[in-house]
């Protein structure tokens, strides 16, 4: 029997990191709905115990893992991807999705800057570790949030890229995330013919918590921001057409604003950067 419009992810495992609030939290109840096997990767375990109950009773799906990680922590990442390979006989998605934004320069345990770590270090590593579980999944896809805030960074500084010598917040979030889109593209490419797509987007500006961790400003920042932001669960629909789309299923190395084909800056297209 076909499967019906609405769970046609049955049988699917998807992969949604930054799973326990705003666009990830909402990405993966959709997911959820339309019947994927679904893995939280999450730093809060109470947090990440709260998402995962209200999504199972929301979609009636209780096909839910969890898997513990400070993504900013090059072996938690490790532990991550662990797990979930012991876990995981296919990975039909990875959607690379948390994400920080600091005021002021942090460094991880690792001595790297915070920013950069999470929102981009932690994708490429984690990507990187289960890229052949992934790649044994034919049709499988990798997706990656990034944002169009990288048109506020400019070209990356490779003799800088830890903004050691200035640190600016839009700037440095900027730089993390055009880092994701020159890195998808690269990805796409040398995963070509394997059947496999990797694509990033900008899902629109969204109502979220990302910079709650700037205390008292930070969230104040938030709330006002969120008038004018549109909410999770829409911008999570396009997130997740791009996670499902068939008319996507041979698009790879492409960078979306919403659900649809957009241009990044040309620095961030440019292979030689």
């Amino acid at each position: 029997m076909p499967l019906s419009k609405d769970q046609d992810l049955l049988g699917k495992t998807a992969i949604v990191t930054g799973a326990t609030s705003g666009l990830g939290r909402a990405s993966a109840e959709l997911l959820a709905a339309r019947g994927a096997r679904l893995e939280l990767v999450a730093r809060s375990a109470s947090k990440a115990e709260n998402a995962r109950s209200e999504i199972a009773r929301a979609t009636g799906n209780d096909e839910i893992g969890i898997v513990i990680a400070d993504l900013a922590s090059q072996a938690a990442v490790r532990g991550a991807a662990e797990q979930l390979l012991e876990r995981c006989e296919r990975i039909d998605l990875l959607l690379n999705n948390a994400g920080i934004t600091n005021l002021r320069r942090e460094l991880t345990s690792d001595g790297i800057e915070a920013t950069f770590a999470v929102n981009h270090l932690a994708y490429f590593l984690l990507t990187e570790l289960l890229l052949g579980r992934v790649c044994e999944t034919q049709g499988a896809r990798i997706v990656s949030v990034a944002s169009d805030a990288h048109r506020f960074s400019g070209p990356l500084d490779l003799d800088d890229l830890e903004a050691e010598n200035h640190y600016a917040a839009m700037r440095v979030y900027g730089r993390s995330k055009g880092a994701n889109i020159l890195w998808t593209r690269e990805l796409a490419r040398r995963i070509e013919g394997s059947g496999v797509t990797a694509n990033s987007l900008h899902p629109g500006f969204v109502r979220s918590s990302l910079g709650a961790n700037n205390g008292a400003f930070g969230k104040i920042a938030i709330k006002i921001a969120g008038l004018f932001a549109m909410s999770a669960r829409k911008a999570a629909g396009y997130v997740v057409d791009v996670c499902t789309n068939p008319a996507l299923a041979s698009t790879s190395g492409a960078y979306f604003y919403k659900a649809k084909l957009h241009e990044p800056k040309t620095w961030a297209t440019d292979e030689s950067t």
